[in-house]
């Protein structure tokens, strides 16, 4: 059997229709796809009409037709809906429309905007929804539920009530291959959650709106666009439940990048300190750590230690770039600290004071010492750890002295 052209029934009459990429490397040119991902597009056949929801990435439309046609002509499709404007799901919407003569788009208000930009697809074509609206296909019914910001303005979910089926696009997805359903991918949860992390973290509120929104349905099947269909969605759910209140644990991230190894000492001595002292630790050498492995962790991390030397003036470029991650993916983070070396002149401490600084993170103190990590140094990273710990573990009276008089 050829499986590039498997087509599953994930529940009566609701096929499975995507691509499976295993060859993909990294996805937005920086994230990391150890297990490449998937294009999920899914067809429902109702007793009048057919819809696909969603398609494929660029490379996978001819897959897709050929999938397609296995249930039905894809020339007899009446809907297609997009739940989500970007290429990886709606590259082959014109495709699909110059094959299927009949099919009306149906999407977001914001959707239809960008159907018409990037697509072309006319007015004519596109049928606009929002939350309540719903269509027909037969004995099939198709609910919409708007969903802005997860992750792009435009997105929405939406529900098979008929067979209890929820497409939620990116939201829950995962970026694998491996396994049509949750219960045949071991690692999923890790997987999903540095999805969760890479993608979803910065769009929490509206995550938790999202999630208020389906409170009220029976979801006995999650259909996400990437990585495996939920036959059991109760499980993931619940954690992006927790995901999205930004619940964090006792538990500290420690990443660094050292030139001649007085950073690494120091990092490692922090690391080692709260460990001891029942904290959580996840070590990161930025000189080769996977940015999605940190954005994993990020999810529910309580504290950051940034380990830096001096170079020209500031941060060493991949401690720049771990700290402009932070920024950028906005986790729920409450504490932070640096620890780092310099030889002729420093400058990486302050850089990284000013860009943590505004993040609304307390930064606890730093250590940033000229020349070798001597006993002294090595004290003063002591120091920091147990007023690190103490405000991880939060301990009332804890007092951790400023980044001014520790360094």
């Amino acid at each position: 059997m050829d499986e590039t052209r498997h087509v599953e029934e994930i529940a009566d009459s609701v096929y499975w229709v995507g691509a499976r990429d295993w060859d993909r490397k990294t996805f937005d040119a920086f994230i990391p796809l150890p297990q490449g991902t998937t294009y999920n597009a899914y067809l429902v056949k109702g007793r009048e009409h057919t819809a696909l929801i969603d398609t494929v990435n660029p490379g996978f439309w001819k897959q897709l037709h050929e999938k397609v046609d296995k249930v039905d002509s894809l020339k007899n499709l009446r809907y297609l809906v997009m739940n989500h404007a970007e290429p990886d799901h709606a590259s082959a919407v014109p495709y699909v429309m110059g094959e299927s003569p009949d099919a009306t788009l149906v999407t977001t208000a914001k959707g239809a905007k960008m159907a018409k930009l990037y697509s072309k697809v006319p007015d004519g074509r596109i049928l606009v929804v929002k939350d309540g609206d719903a269509i027909d296909l037969g004995g099939k019914t198709l609910a919409f539920i708007e969903a802005p910001w997860l992750h792009w303005p435009e997105t929405m979910f939406t529900y098979l009530p008929e067979d209890r089926v929820l497409f939620s696009c990116d939201y829950f997805g995962a970026h694998t291959a491996f396994g049509m359903y949750d219960d045949e991918n071991e690692g999923l949860l890790s997987l999903a959650k540095r999805y969760y992390g890479e993608i979803m973290m910065p769009f929490g509120k509206p995550g938790q709106k999202a999630l208020e929104k389906i409170e009220p349905l029976d979801i006995r099947v999650l259909a996400p666009s990437h990585g495996p269909v939920y036959r059991n969605p109760g499980k993931i759910v619940d954690e992006y439940r927790r995901w999205t209140a930004g619940e964090t644990k006792e538990k500290a991230i420690v990443a660094f990048v050292s030139m001649w190894g007085t950073t690494d000492r120091m990092a490692k001595a922090m690391a080692e300190a709260l460990a001891n002292d029942g904290i959580e630790v996840c070590v990161f050498n930025l000189q080769g750590a996977d940015v999605g492995d940190i954005a994993r962790e990020l999810v529910d991390a309580r504290a950051l230690v940034l380990g830096s030397p001096t170079v020209l003036g500031g941060l060493h470029p991949l401690a720049a770039y771990a700290a402009s991650l932070v920024k950028v993916l906005r986790p729920p983070l409450k504490y932070a600290a640096f620890l780092g070396s310099y030889g002729w002149g420093g400058g990486a401490a302050r850089q990284a004071l000013e860009l943590l600084g505004p993040l609304r993170i307390d930064v606890v103190g730093a250590v940033d010492i000229n020349g070798p990590a001597d006993g002294e140094a090595m004290g003063k990273v002591a120091d920091l750890a147990r007023a690190l710990s103490a405000k991880i573990k939060g301990a009332t009276g804890a007092t951790a002295r400023t980044a001014e008089s520790i360094a």
